[in-house]
């Protein structure tokens, strides 16, 4: 019996299982008296190769073609940023640099900033703070308050003038969205510092400026803003583990993976894919960004923001249908 095998399959093996020894892949591929018993051992990495030939031919400026061709026939004005963590020639993105008002996702870089200082000694992410909803504008200085919902989602908008720990403030920040608890966040660790702490890392337009709900500063066009590429670079940091350390960013991922609002990257992705994403919506604006895992081994990050909606519904659907036309070029024949 004679076994042929390309280099072009024994690189996608070991691309896949780094850590078997060449030689033995050889070995093993190539032997004619090969036991069955032996085949057996082979078929993780077989599976693992036939998981991995689906990628193997992505035609990242066909894709890019294919998605700003569906954006041109929708209403408002979009924003790509995609990148393949194990192949960075895999990248393409679609007015990368155009900013937006960055809503919510300023939360990531807030996140990302306050891992960095408990890392520096600052403060343990254990340390509890109160929940005090008084905050204080960036324009005169003029004390404001957030309407509070009790009954929503959000558990620290009924638990004003209670303890909360930093860590369960953050958690709850990235992953219902938490207004009060991204405020009290950015009285901690300072909008400034967090835009420079942004700014350090590549991500060179981000603005985090206030927080939320400061309407003197916002009647003032004082907003938060941020590009694709911004969010892009920030999220490449995190998932390689260089956005403070390998520690701290791994825990903010699990944070991200805990994401109650899935309905733009994660919606028509099967339920083995992994992601780690925070949203932004405000009337007219519909964002996503964040980290898929696929079960095969791949992942990437996926960056989509929008503005100008006429609904904020044709946003989400958008959304929605770029992930998974980005999925499926990965993942199908």
């Amino acid at each position: 019996m004679i076994y042929l095998v390309s280099i072009e399959l024994y690189s996608r093996i070991k691309l896949k299982a780094p850590e078997i020894p060449g030689a033995f892949l050889f070995y093993a591929i190539l032997k004619p008296e090969i036991t069955p018993f032996a085949m057996l051992k082979l078929l993780p990495l077989l599976l693992l190769l036939i998981a991995g030939c689906s990628q193997s031919n992505l035609d990242t400026d066909l894709l890019k073609s294919d998605i700003e061709s569906y954006l041109s026939e929708q209403d408002g004005t979009f924003a790509v940023w995609f990148q393949h963590l194990d192949n960075p020639d895999w990248h393409f993105a679609i007015n990368e640099d155009t900013l937006f008002h960055a809503a919510s996702t300023m939360k990531t870089p807030v996140m990302v900033e306050l891992f960095r200082r408990a890392e520096m000694g600052e403060f343990d992410l254990s340390d509890s703070i109160k929940v005090e909803n008084k905050f204080y504008s960036i324009v005169d200085g003029s004390e404001f308050q957030l309407d509070l919902n009790p009954e929503g989602n959000d558990p620290f908008e009924r638990m004003e003038d209670e303890m909360a720990t930093i860590y369960d403030l953050n958690h709850a920040m990235i992953t219902y969205s938490s207004n009060i608890a991204t405020n009290l966040i950015i009285q901690l660790v300072g909008a400034e510092e967090t835009t420079q702490t942004m700014h350090e890392l590549g991500a060179e337009r981000i603005e985090v400026i206030r927080g939320l709900y400061d309407m003197k500063a916002f009647d003032q066009g004082l907003s938060n803003r941020t590009t694709a590429k911004d969010l892009g670079i920030i999220f490449e940091h995190i998932a390689k583990g260089t956005a403070v350390n390998p520690e701290k960013d791994s825990l903010m991922i699990e944070v991200l993976k805990d994401q109650f609002y899935r309905d733009v990257i994660p919606a028509r992705l099967p339920d083995d894919v992994v992601i780690a994403n925070k949203t932004g919506f405000i009337t007219g604006v519909i964002h996503d960004s964040g980290i898929v895992y696929l079960p095969d081994g791949q992942s990437y990050i996926l960056i989509f923001l929008s503005k100008d909606l006429p609904e904020n519904r044709i946003g989400t659907e958008t959304g929605v249908a770029v992930s998974e036309m980005i999925y499926k070029s990965l993942t199908e024949e």
